[in-house]
Parts: C-alpha cells; structure tokens; sequence
C-alpha cells in the first residue's frame, strides 16, 4: 500500500509504505543529496493470532492531519499519531508517525472506511465503516477515536466507541467518501445509487442513478466535486447540489473513458492521474463535460500469456548468451477486458523514421556533406554504389533535390571515402585517386592517382591526414595540408593483406590497420606509418578483423578502440593518449558475422558507435561502462550521421531496397508496440512459419443491465498488429488454453497446426463443467479452419504436443465424479489426431487439478493446483498388443499451490507457485532406493514477491566462459518480466558470495534487509534467506558502488575475486537483459 502523508509545516510530503511482509516505513525525499529518505519504519506489525483482513489491506488518513489508521487484520485498526514538528519536539520525532496502537471493532468485513472532516464543535476524530454482516446486509457505522498517548516504551491506549449506525443499505455499496464542511458527512457509492448520509443526523438523502455502475475508484476535486471511475473505464463528475448549506441532491455526469481506474489521483489545475493495473495509466485535463489525454504511461499488466520471438535467430543460427539487450522480443497477452492487447516488448535503442528518399538499392555507403564551410549543419548526402556515386542536396524546409555534378566531385566512380575537411575544402577518394576540391569553386586544388593496374581498396582520413590501401599490401600516408603530398609509404609483407584502416579524428597522430591473414591490429604513427604496437586479435587466426573505429565513448576517460571480428565478436581496449598503448581487452559477442562501425557524434562531446550486423546495436557509454543495446534497425546495411536544419540530429540509414532519413533514440529503453483489441488476450501461441499469432481472447459487455461474456480464437500478423481472422466460440465458451503444434495427421506427415482448449458450462446440467479441443488449420492465405473438434469432461485448462500426439490436462469439478468418465477424477490425456477425429491414447490422474504442463523429450511436467509439481514418462506401444502410457517417474512431496512450470535443465524443472515464490526442483536420480529416485528435490527457492502467470523455456546456446546460462523468462501478474539464468558451476559461490556482501552494504528504501526480503515464504513455511539462488538486479548494484567500497566488497568475497574480474563480470551480466 502507498499513501500520502502531509505533516503540518512540514516542507516536503512523505510517503507510507506497506508491504506484504508487515513491513511498514515511511519516505522522504532529501532534496540535497537527490536520494530518499527513511524517516520511520516498523519491523513487523504481523499478529500471529489474528486473520488477515478479508477484503483488502488499507490505510486512511485524518483530514486534520493527527492520525493514520491502517487495516490489517479483521477486527483490528491500527492506530499511528502523525508527529508534527514542534517547539517541544525533539528533531529526530519530527515529521514522523508516532508508535501503532491496535483499536478493536466489531466489524469484519468491511468494504470501506474513511475519516471524516472534523466539525468545530468535535473534540475527537470521527471514523466511518461500510461493512457487511454474515448474512451480506450492509450497514454504516459511525465511531469516535480515543487515543491516549503512552509514555517511553508505552504506545497507550486507543478506543473507537460507535457513535452511530445506518442499517440495511444497498447490498451493492462500495464505498465511503468523506464530505467536508459546512455540510460534512459521508456518501455513499452503490450500483444503483449514490446516498449522502449526515453522521449527526437520522436523515439520509438517497438518489438512484440513470444507468447501473460499479464503482471502483474516487478522487476529491474540491470541495463540492468528486471524479468517479467504474469498472468497464467511464469516468464520471458527481457534484453536490447545494442549498442553504444542506445537500438537495447530487448530479453524475459521464466525461470520458478512460483505462479502468485504479486509482484516482486529482493534479490540481484540472489535471488527474488515472492508475490502472490492467491498462495504460493516463494524465489526463478535465474539461467542460469530457475529458483530454494528455499521456499515456504504457503498462503490460497483468501478463496473463506470452510467447519470445527474435531471440537473435531469425534465420536459424545459433548464438551466444552474451547478445546484446533487445535481441528477444517478447508478445505479450495484458490488460483485460476493454484494456486486454497484444504487446510486443523490445529492450533497445528506438528509431523513427522521418523521410524516405526512394527505391534504392545496393547502396555501399553514405557521407554527409556541407555545401558550405561556414555553416555547422549538413545540407547534402552522397550515396556510393559499385559503379557510381550520386548527390542529394536537402533544403531548410525538407525538400530533396538529386544533384547530376557537385562541386567537382568525380560521381561517374564508385568512392572509398567523402568528408568535409578545413580551409573549405573536399576531401573524395575512389579506387584509382584522392582529390581534394575547393568548395566555392568546385576546382580540383590537389590530386594523387595510383599507378596504372593498382587500385585503392581502403581508405580514412581526419582533418590533417589520408591514408589510403593500394593492392590490399601497401598503405600510403598522404598529407591534405601539403597537396597530397606522400609522407609515408609501407608494405605489410609479413602481415599480410590489410582488411581495414581508420585515421581517428581523436589521437590524431595515430593510424590503425586490420589485417587478414596474421589477424592481428597494428597502431601507427600517422605521418611514418612506423608501428607504435601490435596486438594479435586471435592465436588461431580464426577470427580476422573486418572494421575497426577509434572514439571517445566515455567522458572523462581513455578512448575506446573498437575491432569488429569476422566472427560476430566486438573487442574493445582503451588507448593511453600519451603512448598511444592498448589496455583493458573486452569482448563480446553481438551475432555470427562481423559488424561494420559507423562514429555517431553526441551532444556532450563524446560519440556512439553504430555497429550494423544481423543484429544492429547501438554502442555507447553510461554510468562510466559502455552499453551494446539493439537497434530497430534490422535491414540497415550502411548509416551516417546527418544532422541537417530540416532534419536536426538524424542520421541517414540505407537497407538493401531504400534510403531514409531518421532519428535515433541516444540510450536505449524499452519499446512496447501495442495492438488493441478490447478484449482479454488470456492465450498467445506464435507461428514462425505463417509469421501470425494465435490469440485467445474474451470479450465482455453490458447490454440491457446484463453482462454478456464471448470468447474469440483470432490470427493476427505478427509484423503489422493487425487482425487477419476471427473463429467465435459458443456464447458461454470460455478459452482455457492455445499452442501452436507440428501434429501427425492422419498418412503420419507432421502438419502445423493451432490447438485450443475450451471451458463452457453443461446445457443439461448447470453446475458442470464441460470443454472442447479445437484443431485449426492454416492455408496461404492466413484464415482459420476448423479441421478437428471434441468435446471433453471438463476444462481445457493447459495444452502441449508430444511426439506429434496432444496433451490435454482436464480440470472438472467434484459432481463429474459420478458422470461416469473413467474415473471422473482430473487428469492429463494424451490424443493422436486421426483427421478428423482425435482419440485418446493414454490417461493419468493428478491429485488436485493440473495447471500446467511443461514437456521436454518423453516428459511430461504437471504442475498442479495444490500439489505442486509430478513428472510422468510417455511410452508408445512397443508391440502389437501393448498400448501408449503415461507413467509417474517423479514428484515433489510437498503442498504448493503451483501457478506454472518450465524444465529448465536435465531432470530439473522451475515452479512458480500463487504466493510469489519460485523453486528449482531436481529429481534425485541418484538415490539409494526406488521412492528415493521418484523423489524431486528444492535445489533453489526464492521468495520473487509476485505471482508468475507464465514461464516459458528458452533455448540459447552459450560459450564456454559464460557466467550463467539463460533458461527461462518469466510472465507476473504485476507485469513484470524476470529472466531465468542457471549459474555455471565455477561462478556459483563467487556470486553467492558477492550477493551475500553487497546486500550488508547497500541500502533500500525502509532499510528492509535483502535476506527478509527475498525469503521463501509460504502458508505452510518461511525461510530466514533464499536458498541457492542470485538475484541479478542486486548484484548489478556492484556497478553504481564507489570504487574503495568495490574493493572492499571483493575482500569479504575473498581470494578468488578480483575488482576488474569482478566488474567485468557483473557488467556481461548487465549486458544480458
């Protein structure tokens, strides 16, 4: 719970935190140091002897600004004095909340409470309680607060005495909001009325509304005025009708829709905050009966599905654990109802396309250029192709126009290299010479031609220097302030053919070469071409290095050299600027072919890298270490910066087809693409191979007062977001479960196909449960046919395929016990599709209800509803008269209510259960006897704090020194996403150990301690610590401690870890999501 707090002259607000540990403190903001503050904190309010509260955790505060009231438990308000500073107040008691006192009520169930506005003639402060009796009549009770402060280790005594009550209200009320003066009293919110009650009176005034509403949201405007939110995202401005002061009556009003609300938060100036857990959050300006957007503020939860595309493999390759942030892009199945929507989530750097040039293909390069010497901004673009070279000069208001000859510029030939360089001039160099033009007169001041049957294969240049590769062996050094003029010339005979040459613009004196066949990097001075250093890239020469840049990526810091290997690996170094010697070799992996590297200039005097591969990034530096984050740039095959007046700070991107001008975000973020469908997305299942979603949906409206509940099967585009078919299901049919699956037919070729499991109720008799499985196929042209149907004895909750055969996990209720089917009892059933008809093969019975399935060669994971987690084996017939099976080979023996289930590694398998905690369960194998081997053993448990929807397996091949493993992501209701990593054996201790120190050092807010934290904790157990597992985002905090306590940090860690190992370490961790 959260909450506002204003202590009387205090300069700043606090913020009431509560959790659902009992954890309880209070924040403020330091404005001096930028960091919040804890002012206050209990350890634990939990009553062991007490119920938790039925209805739900809340916090009140006094209009008056004396005391705050929390609801915890049935029958209990806690009582906290707000301490305001004072002449008699110590300063360490100022601004705080004084010690809980518990005050007992008769009422249990209550709905709503509030504080009301204290009258002048009121001595104590007043409380009001919506509750609800055994026999679900609902009344209003009316108490008084008598708090007797205590002494030192005393927090004295509080009673709340009833005043008054109003019995039998609506059975629809909801909530309780407090009128202030002069009318004061209390409304009251219900489905079909609102009903104002004065606590000093008998009276009420009750005014039925025009349409019926559930209310689940409210925020004060003034004094007069409140904005109601229900529960399909109206939004409504209730205002009282005043007469005499004494309320007539009230007016409602409906202003707008928003994202259902919950909660409301008035801005002030007709500015509101409308939170919403299962839509976008919005600000929005409150205007003359309707309401302004002003913001949406994306939201993914609740994850109900989701399944993980890109996973840096689209065209099949495998790849290292180590690629950079974005490569997965997850769909997501959020919100619900009117909210629900398809979100596609990609961590990376954005791009917005501004301009498209046209058709153009086989660009090699682009150079921007200035027509002008004077001016600082870009206003032309040279495109290279094999055999020409083409101009586009760009006007202040946009418009584009193709130049057939630009400032003497050779454009009949293909160019190695175009730049602006001083005293007005440009610099061009092709495969046969280097000229240098005059800018204003467009004559050709300087050229150098290669000898005849030579050709020019690379080039670069600064502002001084040009060093061309003639014939692949030789490198030449050529002055631009001295007509061309040779001042170095070398053969790289040992070395080998030279790959690629970059002339920094920082260190100016140096050049850089890659070359082929030695593999290696050479550092030179730039005038001599004499070598400074050499570093081999790779021993076995496997790797050569195709592009290679020099910048500053860091402020304040060494320059970074960058080799891009043949490879796909990125090496990085730093370069001392007085001896010109390279440090501090990094490498990572971004794909499986070397990237090409394009210098983007930044705002704060430092530089990004472009680097274009199969899987683009963005390079730069932040917090002092450098970041690759993906780009959404899939197709580039050449970019530049081109920072022109109609197009400032864009760059120019070229992809195999096109030309376009666009901007590019300068760190990376998270980008979420949304495909709205007014509906809850409750399953998602992908197809690579048709490039469309699955999607499972239900709809839900009001018609006529009655609620009307459909569910839909559609197939959408996964490129474009948009719908292409929609298959109805019946009008009380309710989708349970979606895969998309390779099945045997009926010849035994495997054929795509979509699954989806259904629930609906019995026509002949209502309190059972029955569901369907729906086989569909899909054709050329993406529309769904319904090849296969059967109706089955209950609940499709959870689908897979193994061996070309269905799993079904069946979920019904106790009456199908006696409907004859087999048993009657839940159960996971496995079907062969004989088109058309599906028949069952094997069956097996699970304790509770299966929830779901996580298959993985002949195994067969079922988590279930209370008893946490059983595998069984799928044995086919072996002879003829032998039959398919379903055999139990393992369980774990304890009572967890399982929400989902992933194999994860051999004989291991991750469940999350309905209390937040996550477990790694591993079969012991290795056991002395039969029930010993059957038995699954905790191996790791963490307490995640949240209640996992989804998991879904993941399959990255990973290099030999990877730190840990990538196994799983992970779907909450919260709407977050969590990344699954099994640590490599060697790491294990060395980061259970940092964790260990770094969590005794860091602090969080309410000084909550990380062990506390992160225990398991369950209805039946709760442990001190987590058991064997990391959490990476504590663990990534190494990277933001100072350096002494970096030091210190790795001491306690011991011998084995040392500060630069570690920091790199953490960093490729970082560099994971």
């Amino acid at each position: 719970m959260l909450e506002r707090l204003q202590f009387a002259q205090s300069p700043t607000e606090h913020l009431f935190v509560g959790t659902d540990l009992y954890m309880y403190f209070t924040l403020s903001w330091d404005a001096k140091s930028q960091q919040l503050h804890t002012q206050k904190t209990f350890v634990d309010q939990g009553d062991k002897a007490s119920r938790d509260s039925q209805t739900q955790d809340r916090c009140i505060v006094d209009p008056a600004g004396q005391y705050m009231a929390l609801q915890l438990f049935d029958g209990i308000i806690t009582i906290l004095p707000l301490i305001s500073k004072g002449k008699k107040k110590k300063t360490s008691e100022a601004f705080a909340l004084g010690e809980p006192v518990p005050a007992r009520i008769t009422e249990f169930f209550v709905r709503s409470s509030c504080f009301l506005y204290p009258r002048e003639t009121d001595v104590q402060p007043r409380l009001a309680f919506l509750y609800a009796e055994n026999h679900e009549r609902v009344h209003l009770s009316f108490k008084t607060l008598d708090h007797t402060p205590g002494g030192p280790g005393d927090p004295g005594i509080a009673i709340l005495a009833t005043q008054s009550e109003r019995v039998d209200l609506e059975i629809g009320a909801s909530h309780v909001i407090p009128v202030p003066g002069p009318e004061y009293g209390v409304l009251v919110l219900a489905e079909t009325s609102i009903t104002y009650f004065d606590d000093q009176r008998v009276e009420s005034l009750n005014q039925p509304l025009q349409e019926a509403a559930i209310f689940v949201a409210w925020t004060h405007v003034d004094t007069k005025r409140w904005l109601l939110a229900d529960d399909t995202g109206k939004l409504y401005l209730l205002m009282l009708l005043i007469e005499e002061d004494e309320v007539r009556g009230w007016q409602l009003d409906v202003i707008g829709v928003t994202s259902r609300a919950t909660t409301l938060v008035y801005l002030g100036s007709g500015l509101t905050f409308v939170g919403s857990h299962q839509g976008d959050s919005q600000v929005i300006r409150v205007q003359q009966q309707e309401i302004q957007i002003l913001q949406n503020l994306t939201n993914v939860a609740p994850i109900l599905d989701f399944t993980v595309m890109d996973m840096g493999n689209r065209n099949g390759e495998t790849h290292s654990n180590e690629y950079s942030s974005g490569q997965a892009r997850i769909v997501t199945g959020s919100g619900a109802f009117q909210d629900g929507s398809l979100r596609s989530i990609r961590s990376g750097v954005g791009m917005e396309d501004q301009g498209l040039l046209g058709d153009m293909e086989n660009i090699l390069d682009l150079y921007p250029l200035s027509s002008k010497d004077t001016q600082k901004q870009v206003d032309v673009l040279a495109a290279t192709f094999a055999n020409e070279t083409r101009v586009f000069l760009f006007f202040p208001d946009g418009e584009v126009e193709e130049r057939e000859e630009f400032m003497g510029l050779s454009l009949t030939e293909s160019s190695l290299y175009i730049s602006n360089i001083k005293s007005n001039r440009l610099l061009q160099v092709t495969n046969t010479q280097v000229r240098i033009n005059d800018l204003e007169s467009g004559m050709v001041t300087s050229e150098w031609t290669a000898q005849e049957g030579h050709t020019v294969t690379v080039a670069s240049a600064n502002d001084d220097h040009v060093v061309v590769c003639v014939s692949g062996l030789e490198a030449l050094a050529l002055d631009l302030n001295n007509d061309l003029r040779i001042t170095a010339r070398r053969k790289f005979l040992e070395e080998g053919q030279i790959a690629c040459i970059h002339v920094p613009s920082v260190c100016a004196e140096t050049c850089l070469a890659g070359f082929w066949q030695s593999s290696s990097v050479i550092i030179m001075n730039v005038e001599s071409l004499k070598t400074i250093q050499r570093v081999v890239m790779s021993e076995e020469g496997v790797a050569v290095p195709r592009s290679l840049i020099l910048t500053q990526l860091i402020p304040n810091e060494a320059p970074t050299l960058l080799v891009a290997m043949a490879n796909g690996e990125i090496v990085t170094f730093s370069m001392d600027t007085k001896t010109h010697v390279l440090s501090s070799r990094k490498a990572t992996i971004l794909g499986t072919q070397g990237a090409t590297f394009k210098i983007l200039p930044r705002n704060n005097g430092t530089s990004s890298v472009f680097a274009i591969c199969e899987h683009s990034s963005l390079i730069y530096g932040s917090e002092g270490r450098i970041v690759y984050a993906a780009i959404t740039a899939e197709e580039a095959s050449c970019v530049c910066p081109f920072n022109a007046e109609a197009y400032p700070d864009a760059v120019a991107i070229a992809s195999a087809k096109d030309l376009k001008i666009a901007l590019v975000d300068t760190e990376r973020t998270t980008h979420v693409q949304t495909l709205k469908f007014g509906e809850t997305v409750r399953r998602v299942a992908h197809s690579p191979k048709l490039k469309a979603f699955g999607i499972g949906t239900i709809y839900r409206d009001i018609q006529n007062g009655y609620e009307i509940v459909k569910s839909h099967f559609k197939l959408a585009d996964e490129v474009m977001f948009k719908e292409l078919d929609t298959f109805a299901l019946y009008d009380d049919e309710l989708i349970e479960s979606c895969i998309r699956a390779d099945l045997r037919d009926g010849s035994g070729r495997l054929v795509e196909r979509f699954v989806v499991g259904t629930a609906h109720m019995d026509h002949e008799e209502e309190d059972l449960i029955r569901g369907r499985i729906l086989v569909f196929a899909t054709g050329a042209e993406r529309k769904l046919k319904l090849v296969s149907k059967l109706s089955v004895m209950g609940a499709c909750r959870a689908l897979g395929v193994i061996d070309g055969n269905i799993v079904a996990a069946l979920v019904k209720t106790a009456s199908t016990l006696s409907s004859g089917f087999e048993g009657g009892a839940d159960s996971v059933v496995i079907y062969g599709l004989n088109s058309p008809e599906l028949t069952k093969l094997a069956t097996y019975r699970t304790s509770t209800a299966p929830i779901a399935l996580a298959i993985s060669g002949n195994q067969i994971a079922i988590a279930d509803l209370m008893k946490s987690v059983s595998v069984v084996s799928y044995t086919r017939p072996t002879s003829p008269g032998s039959s398919h099976a379903l055999i139990e080979t393992a369980r774990h023996f304890q009572t967890v209510w399982a929400t989902a289930v992933a194999h994860v590694d051999e004989h291991t398998w991750l469940e999350s259960d309905a209390e937040g905690n996550l477990m790694v369960l591993k079969q012991n194998v290795g056991g002395m006897t039969p029930d010993d081997q059957r038995q699954l053993q905790t191996i790791s448990e963490i307490r995640l704090g949240e209640m996992v929807n989804r998991i879904q397996k993941v399959e990255v091949e990973s290099s030999s020194c990877a730190v840990v493993l990538p196994r799983a992501f992970m779907g909450t209701v919260d709407g977050s996403i969590y990344l699954f990593a099994l640590i490599t054996p060697s790491k294990q201790d060395l980061l259970m150990r940092l964790q260990q120190a770094i969590a005794s050092r860091v602090q969080s807010p309410g000084n909550v301690p990380f062990n506390t934290y992160r225990a398991f904790r369950n209805s039946v157990r709760q442990s001190d610590e987590p058991f064997r597992f990391v959490d990476g985002e504590l663990v990534e905090k190494f990277l933001d401690c100072p350096a002494g306590l970096q030091e210190r940090i790795c001491e306690e860690v011991g011998a084995q870890a040392d500060v630069e190992e570690v920091r790199a370490m953490v960093e490729g961790l970082r560099r994971i999501h």
